[in-house]
C-alpha cells in the first residue's frame, strides 16, 4: 500500500506541488485577510475613543443641514395649509 502511494506521488508530482502550493496560498490569504481586519478594527476603535477633526466638520454639517430641512418642511406645510385652507384648492393627483 505505501508502495502505490509513492509510486502514485511520484507519478503525479506536478499535481501534488500544485496541490500543496494552493493550500499555501489559502493559508497566506487567510493570515493577510486576519491581519487586516484587525488592523482595521484597531483604526476604528482609535476613532471611537479619542475621536477626529473631520466627524466633528460632519457633525457641525448635518446639524445644519437638518435644520434646513426642518425649516423647508415648515415652510412647506404653510403652503399646503393657505393653498388648501384659504384658497380652497384642493389638491389633485396627476
Amino acid at each position: 500500500m505505501m508502495i502505490e502511494a509513492k509510486s502514485w506521488i511520484k507519478d503525479n508530482s506536478t499535481l501534488v506541488y500544485f496541490l500543496i502550493a494552493q493550500a499555501l496560498g489559502l493559508v497566506g490569504a487567510i493570515v493577510t485577510m486576519t491581519a487586516y481586519m484587525t488592523k482595521l478594527e484597531a483604526r476604528v476603535n482609535t476613532l471611537e475613543v479619542r475621536g477626529s477633526p473631520h466627524l466633528n466638520t460632519i457633525d457641525n454639517r448635518l446639524t445644519v443641514l437638518e435644520a434646513a430641512t426642518k425649516d423647508n418642511l415648515a415652510r412647506i406645510d404653510r403652503i399646503v395649509t393657505i393653498m388648501t385652507k384659504e384658497l380652497h384648492i384642493a389638491p389633485t393627483r396627476p
